[in-house]
């Protein structure tokens, strides 16, 4: 008897683990391209409109916007937590040291919400939302294509300390870039094609004044130079002035940012780490010489960064307002 009893009970394990094996494979699968298909046919149009109204009044939005769902992703999983405004219960992530001052576009994402709201109520989220706008901005300058992947939901809380803790400064070493995308579940591979997002955008004086001033061996001459014009060495005095990341072409999505790390220019010193003389190199080299590649390869590393910790089935909600929980 003992021993049919232990079969029992081992039998009751084995299949409680299987159901629990197979829960958490599909809600990792519950993420699906086609998620809104019938819910929320006219989404994509709807989204694309606005995003594409924003960036033809300034260019410098769509890198707001893609910039928006890296920084919501890194800071507990890909669920809008980044969208929320400060409540008398917690301290988001929009004032956090990351998103002080630099993170924006929150208002083209309040429209997009409403007019989202306006054909589907109540269906899609501002998750969602955000990892559509930042397809829509690099395809709108010029950069790749990919199909994204819904059904994420929204997280009803955010925090400040879980933001200044998760997302790489851009003081960081190669090692620890390499660490911090490592556990997220991304390569090193990965993580270069991600950070061509910089082939877009622009940075303040306070993030590459270190670097321009202080490095001069890892920065060309001319280029530090170039930029210290508009960046005092002097902390306060113009902290909030702006340099184009890629100096190249900085409205166009393209691969200029790795010619720029090969011949030491850079803009930050997270960037620069790239290319100087480590493990990283050689991708740096291969999207440098081959904008195929980089194409490809950063949109298989947006769509691994999207899979960041979604909510899925019953966790979170779906906001009414990207701004506050229901």
């Amino acid at each position: 008897m003992a021993s049919s009893s232990s079969s029992t009970s081992n039998l009751i394990t084995i299949v409680c683990l299987s159901f629990l094996v197979l829960f958490i494979g599909t809600s990792s699968a519950q993420l699906s391209p086609n998620f809104y298909s019938k819910s929320c046919p006219k989404l994509f149009g709807t989204v694309r409109s606005v995003v594409k109204s924003a960036v033809s009044k300034e260019p410098r939005m769509g890198a707001s916007l893609l910039r928006l769902f890296f920084h919501d992703c890194f800071v507990n999983g890909c669920d809008g937590s980044i969208l929320l405004d400060d409540t008398s219960s917690f301290k988001g992530e929009k004032s956090a040291a990351p998103n002080l001052n630099s993170a924006r576009g929150f208002n083209v994402i309040d429209e997009i919400k409403s007019k989202v709201e306006e054909v589907c109520p109540g269906v899609v989220s501002c998750a969602d939302i955000l990892a559509i706008t930042s397809r829509d901005s690099v395809a709108l300058l010029g950069g790749p294509n990919w199909n994204v992947k819904l059904g994420r939901r929204d997280s009803k809380t955010a925090s400040q300390t879980a933001a200044n803790n998760g997302i790489p400064p851009p003081s960081s070493s190669l090692s620890s870039l390499i660490s911090r995308f490592q556990s997220h579940g991304l390569s090193a591979k990965d993580m270069v094609a991600l950070s061509g997002a910089h082939t877009i955008g622009q940075a303040r004086c306070t993030t590459f004044r270190a670097h321009i001033y202080n490095e001069t061996s890892t920065i060309a001459a001319s280029f530090a130079s170039t930029r210290q014009k508009n960046c005092p060495r002097t902390s306060g005095k113009g902290d909030n002035n702006l340099a184009p990341l890629d100096f190249q072409s900085p409205t166009h999505f393209d691969n200029k940012y790795y010619t720029n790390l090969v011949t030491k220019r850079g803009l930050l010193h997270s960037d620069q780490q790239l290319y100087s003389g480590g493990a990283t190199d050689s991708i740096v080299r291969s999207f440098s010489n081959n904008p195929g590649f980089f194409r490809s390869d950063f949109a298989t590393a947006m769509i691994k960064m999207g899979d960041i910790s979604p909510l899925t089935g019953s966790q979170g909600e779906i906001r009414r307002n990207c701004r506050k929980a229901n």
